[in-house]
């Protein structure tokens, strides 16, 4: 079977270390021990990066030593990926204050990624935007988008059933 393509948003990088969230934060390192075996082919874009430089200096230095621990592609955006994020905000999935999310979701969508992995659940992570997204792979001649919280990709893998 081949391994999920999946892209993180910066999200999900963030509450690797999110003391205020634990729940969150132990869900999100279950991903990141798998992700560590190689189960996923991990793709993250220059925005995710770029919002990790928003961090203060100590969040930037641990979330860093996380993203050390995984093999990832690092995508950039591109004219493509503009123009996908473009049409999102045309349509009416995201509005352009949410523009760094519709470059996170148009990223996934031109690296071919199987999911994109969110605790956004403002903006991505909902019912509007995945019914959008859908839309938006269906009109460019693209496969479908999954978006998944990480509990929900990892799908009980923990359970003994």
């Amino acid at each position: 079977m081949k391994r999920l393509k999946i892209y993180l948003d910066t999200s999900v990088i963030s509450h690797l270390d999110q003391q205020d969230a634990p729940e969150k934060m132990a869900e999100t390192r279950k991903l990141w021990e798998r992700a560590k075996t190689g189960a996923f082919d991990v793709v993250l874009s220059n925005v995710d990066f770029e919002e990790i430089l928003d961090c203060s200096p100590e969040k930037q230095a641990v979330l860093l030593e996380y993203l050390a621990q995984i093999q990832y592609e690092r995508v950039e955006v591109n004219a493509e990926t503009l123009r996908i994020a473009d049409k999102m905000v045309d349509l009416g999935i995201l509005k352009q204050k949410s523009y760094d999310d519709c470059q996170h979701i148009a990223a996934a969508i031109v690296s071919d990624c199987d999911a994109v992995i969110s605790w956004n659940f403002k903006h991505i992570v909902n019912h509007k935007t995945m019914q959008g997204v859908k839309a938006v792979t269906a009109l460019e001649g693209r496969s479908d988008l999954l978006i998944y919280t990480p509990p929900t990709l990892l799908g009980g893998e923990d359970n003994d059933e």
